[in-house]
């Protein structure tokens, strides 16, 4: 949009500036200037014929300049007055000018232009100096029409005019039109920072123009609905997470302690419920501030392994925590405990019968060794209410809660399929300061 203002506003400019420059030259060519002037080398080439004689007399030699000038005027004539007083005339002086000849060390230029033809009244005055020194001359000689002088000259200061205003256009118009739009690329950055982690920005008003004003107020409208709307659904997902709980807990609990084999087998799926429901709590809490530790990732590896440890033996699976070395990072315990909890117990439900789960330093894995993950899936199966099998069990939103925790601590997830068949999903975060 700057571009094109730039370009439209010069180009009117120029249309602006060519309509003028025509307009003055047509004024002063149709004007009533018109007549014959007498070129200013005519006064030079006399000059440079006066001389003077050896007894120091005032004469007009014929020099090859002022015979061609006379063989292409044969009406020439001029008279001259040096500063000693002495005058010296050639060619027929016409009685209207014979008496100025005496006062022309008073005059300091003039152009004189005749009425009518053959124009021999059209004269000019002019300070020279020659061979016999200082003079001012009046002379009649070589005429050219008044209105080509009058053409040349105002072309060349239409000209003139024409480059310097499409210069200072060229220049200032990109100016203007970067500082009009400056408030404009304020609010687009602005803009461009918004998105579900940083609500409540709004975009500025104060520098953007008077007629964009109105769209910027539309937008900040827009979102204050959306940061209400958000809000609010937030706040039901918490409210209806905590109301869960009760009833999980109570089911959990009948399931542990019933007998029958089919009622126990139940409590994966509860135990999947149970972490899904914390972890909606997770997401509202951390939203809102959670605090923060420090958390050592092999310690809370080994907890989630110890914890998970009774699912895995009676489903007839195993779990491994291995790791080279141990890292802290800065984060809520829960949150990042209950994320690998999903992570595991998605293993446990779509992989093999060995999960192995590896703290290497500020980052946490969990390998099955599973069918694995189509590599055009990876990015997929991280989207809510995604399943890599339609009618597979589970609403598909273990994984992407997994990702808002990792988000919310400035980490980075990441899915991969194992060297030797499986998935590895990988939690990375940032070392604690």
């Amino acid at each position: 949009m700057k571009s094109r203002l730039i370009t439209r506003q010069l180009f009117l400019q120029f249309l602006a500036l060519a309509a003028a420059a025509i307009g003055f030259i047509f004024f002063f060519v149709s004007s009533t200037l018109d007549g014959m002037y007498v070129e200013a080398t005519v006064s030079e080439i006399a000059a440079d014929a006066i001389t003077r004689d050896p007894e120091g007399a005032v004469v007009v030699e014929m020099t090859p300049e002022l015979v061609q000038l006379q063989q292409e005027s044969p009406d020439l004539w001029f008279a001259a007055r040096l500063v000693d007083g002495d005058e010296v005339s050639f060619g027929h002086v016409p009685t209207e000018f014979a008496s100025l000849v005496a006062n022309l060390d008073k005059l300091s230029a003039a152009d004189i232009r005749g009425q009518f033809e053959p124009f021999t009244l059209s004269a000019i005055v002019r300070q020279e100096s020659g061979p016999a020194g200082e003079m001012k001359i009046i002379a009649h000689g070589r005429l050219r029409p008044f209105t080509a002088l009058i053409t040349v000259a105002s072309n060349i200061v239409a000209l003139a005019i024409f480059l310097t205003l499409a210069l200072v256009s060229v220049v200032a118009t990109p100016i203007i039109v970067r500082r009009a739009f400056a408030g404009v690329m304020k609010t687009t950055e602005e803009a461009q920072r918004i998105n579900a982690e940083h609500r409540g920005i709004r975009l500025s008003e104060d520098k953007v123009p008077r007629e964009i004003g109105p769209l910027v107020r539309a937008v900040n409208d827009a979102l204050s609905r959306l940061d209400e709307g958000y809000d609010r659904q937030q706040r039901f997902i918490a409210s209806a997470a905590h109301e869960l709980r009760t009833p999980i807990a109570i089911l959990k609990m009948k399931i542990d302690a019933a007998q029958d084999s089919d009622m126990r087998a139940l409590l994966p799926d509860v135990s999947r419920l149970a972490t899904l429901a914390e972890q909606l709590l997770d997401l509202h809490r951390l939203d809102n501030g959670a605090p923060r530790d420090r958390i050592k990732l092999m310690d809370l590896a080994r907890d989630v392994a110890a914890d998970l440890a009774p699912l895995l033996i009676a489903s007839g699976k195993t779990i491994e925590v291995v790791g080279d070395k141990s890292g802290v990072i800065s984060g809520n315990p829960g949150s990042i405990e209950r994320a690998l909890t999903n992570l595991v117990q998605n293993a446990l439900e779509h992989g093999g019968d060995e999960i192995i789960v590896r703290a290497d330093g500020i980052s946490l894995e969990v390998e099955d060794n599973g069918s694995g993950i189509p590599r055009e899936e990876h990015h997929r199966v991280l989207e809510p209410f995604y399943r890599l099998r339609p009618r597979s069990s589970g609403a598909g939103l273990g994984l992407s809660l997994v990702k808002q925790i990792v988000d919310h601590h400035g980490g980075r997830i990441t899915v991969a399929n194992a060297s030797g068949g499986g998935v590895i999903v990988r939690m990375e975060f940032d070392a604690a300061r």
